[in-house]
């Protein structure tokens, strides 16, 4: 096997961008010169590769230090005398504490050198820890055939039906004909703004393309204001590479199952769905058209605000002495799935039609994307359904694709609140309804009928339902039933990152952040001297601090003895030098 690589280091921005001698407004031709002038001024070269490379903190020094050591060791073993064993063993002793001084060298002036720069901080960190790799035994070709498969599944499993058959057309007081041109400088804040985060796809690191978008700039107008106004998307801008995502660290990484995959989109396509992106959500926020109670992707929005609404709903029921029903719904593959038909139906009610209308079918269709795993890349496959999850658009296509849900939930009394493709359902009634149940059956087969119009699949194994009994309730348990599936009630369910329970205590929840910021400070100090101030107080923050901030607001009102033990984990945090460097901290605390 052989490894390619570029010397970045002996490349000029600016020679690149006066090799760039005028590339027209096709995409095709701008992609394509600057992958040549990449690749004239900064040639792949080959190395053979390792099955396992070397340590990279070994020296000379070292190197020859351990050829000594084995010498020794050969002749220890072959005299079997013991002062060639001592000598031996002095060697060995030697020899570990060199390389464990060399290692922590070679780490504290990497995160020296990468304190300022979180990504390449969290990648030391991690490659100390040694994390498991993924298996070998998986290939491209078995993530791209079951990611296809499932989505066949799910799209097979509903009736089909005439979904090219648009709505009646209803003159609206609104309408979104065409996506307006932008200017040079609208377009460099667009490049200039946007996170350089390089896609196999990229013909240049993005970067460096942000670096001479100045030189670019004429060309990178002409392209995007050429695709907006003619209402069609370059072929080119329409390929993504996947990568295959675990789900969770502790789930199994030989499983396919287990994995989501993650679309990796060019820089220069994802610059294109911005300029679309800003334009389509002033219309829809003008209009107002979106959804109030979808809090995905949203200004002024977040997870932290969407549970507010939630817990607020929970405790205005429990002081009214009402009981409330909290039905968190699960959608498989709910992303991959939606249909493109309804989607644009959908925007032509919106008042979307014209060559805006154009441009967003021209996006949808034609899609096309590989797999990545590891050193393997499976052959393309098509796209015909579904919104890219790591698209700029496509959050906010998912919401207009869901947004006549909310019609359906509320004409059963029940009120509801979004995030992306999350959907709590919430019901507060007084504690002598005995027929509760009855409509909230029918209320979530009302929501099964529309998905399966829509189609996107329910999955009831992992709906999950929160019930909390108000005051003299004469029942204390709540069991939905739909399709011959049984939804019952539990003491807490998980919602957005956040477990919550029938109390409003938050102890598991309390609980779990402990558990994960102990150990993650113990991670830390097991790094301890490999760290310099800076890197350690970037890890805090990251890896603990956000731990504590994420959703604390949920926690006011709490007594102090109930996030005694989030004070007592964000003491260590803010005490990193003292805490880390003593072995017991964790066992003194008695966290």
């Amino acid at each position: 096997m052989v490894l390619h690589r570029r010397n970045f280091r002996s490349l000029s921005p600016a020679t690149l961008s006066s090799s760039i001698q005028s590339p027209d407004s096709a995409s095709s031709t701008l992609l394509s010169s600057l992958s040549a002038s990449f690749d004239s001024l900064c040639p792949l070269s080959s190395r053979p590769a390792r099955s396992s490379p070397p340590a990279p903190w070994l020296d000379d020094s070292l190197r020859a230090h351990r050829t000594g050591l084995r010498a020794a060791e050969r002749k220890w073993r072959k005299t079997s005398l013991s002062a060639d064993l001592a000598s031996f063993h002095s060697l060995l002793s030697t020899f570990s504490s060199s390389v464990s001084a060399a290692k922590a060298t070679f780490y504290h002036s990497n995160f020296q050198a990468s304190a300022s720069n979180p990504r390449k901080l969290f990648a030391t960190f991690s490659s100390l820890l040694n994390p498991p790799r993924p298996p070998s035994s998986l290939s491209a070709d078995d993530f791209v055939n079951h990611f296809e498969k499932k989505v066949d599944d799910i799209r097979s499993s509903f009736v089909k039906s005439n979904d090219t058959a648009g709505p009646a057309h209803i003159a609206l007081p609104y309408a979104l004909t065409s996506f307006s041109p932008l200017s040079p400088d609208e377009i460099l804040r667009l490049v200039t703004a946007g996170r350089p985060t390089t896609c196999p796809l990229d013909p240049i690191p993005s970067s460096l393309l942000q670096t001479i978008s100045g030189d670019l700039l004429p060309y990178l107008t002409s392209l995007i204001n050429s695709s907006l106004t003619a209402g069609y998307v370059p072929s080119v801008f329409k390929r993504a590479r996947v990568a295959p995502l675990l789900k969770k660290p502790t789930l199994d990484p030989s499983d396919v199952n287990n994995y989501r995959p993650v679309s990796l989109l060019s820089f220069l396509s994802k610059t294109l769905e911005r300029a679309v992106l800003g334009q389509l959500s002033c219309y829809l926020s003008q209009n107002d058209l979106l959804d109030p109670n979808q809090s995905g992707f949203k200004a002024g929005h977040s997870t932290e605000t969407a549970l507010l609404c939630v817990t607020e709903a929970l405790r205005t029921a429990e002081a009214n002495s009402l009981s409330l029903a909290l039905i968190l719904l699960d959608l498989s593959a709910a992303f991959d799935t939606v249909n493109h038909q309804i989607l644009l139906s959908t925007l032509s009610e919106l008042g979307i039609s014209g060559a805006a209308h154009s441009w967003i079918a021209s996006y949808l269709t034609g899609r096309s994307y590989q797999v990545a795993w590891r050193e393997s890349i499976s052959t393309p496959r098509a796209l015909t359904t579904g919104v890219s999850q790591g698209s700029v658009l496509g959050p906010l296509l998912f919401s207009l694709y869901t947004k006549s849900l909310g019609s359906v939930i509320s004409s059963h009394g029940l009120s509801y609140h979004c995030y992306a493709d999350d959907t709590q359902l919430i019901f507060s009634f007084p504690p002598s309804d005995n027929q509760v149940a009855n409509r909230i059956s029918a209320c979530l087969a009302d929501i099964s009928v529309w998905m399966m119009d829509h189609p996107l699949k329910l999955n009831l194994g992992k709906t999950e339902l929160l019930f909390l009994p108000g005051k003299d309730c004469p029942f204390h348990d709540l069991a939905i039933t739909l399709d011959n599936s049984l939804v019952s009630s539990s003491q807490s369910a998980k919602s957005l990152g956040v477990t919550l329970d029938n109390t409003l205590s938050f102890s598991a929840n309390i609980k779990a952040v402990t558990r994960s910021c102990r150990f993650m400070l113990y991670n830390i100090r097991r790094v301890r001297p490999c760290l310099t101030q800076e890197a350690a107080q970037v890890l805090i923050q990251a890896l603990v601090i956000s731990r504590l901030d994420y959703c604390n607001s949920l926690l006011a009102g709490l007594p102090a003895c109930a996030i005694n033990f989030l004070g007592l984990c964000g003491t260590l945090a803010c005490q990193p030098w003292r805490t880390l460097s003593t072995a017991g901290a964790f066992q003194e605390r008695q966290i």
